[in-house]
């Protein structure tokens, strides 16, 4: 197992946007892999977006525009909590 270094997580962090001690733990977990590690977080983001998807976004806006009388849009943005709609 390599030592981790601060460059190391630093470049996991720049290569994927995952939080510092996720890149740490993932270093670590690989022992020092980077490639293995960027795999590892690629998984760990699809099973936390996995297990957010279940939950119901019921909170929102539907909003529409028109520009003339020939084009139109119409956009529904929906929330979990009602803090931001």
């Amino acid at each position: 197992m390599s030592e981790i270094t601060t460059q190391m997580i630093k470049d996991l962090r720049e290569r994927t946007q995952a939080g510092m001690s996720d890149c740490k733990k993932a270093l670590t977990e690989c022992g020092g892999d980077m490639e293995k590690a960027v795999e590892y977080l690629r998984k760990k983001g699809v099973a936390q977006a996995a297990k957010k998807a279940t939950r119901i976004a019921a909170e929102g806006v539907v909003a529409s525009y028109l520009h003339g009388s020939r084009i139109g849009v119409l956009v529904e943005v929906n929330c979990e909590t009602d803090f931001v709609s």
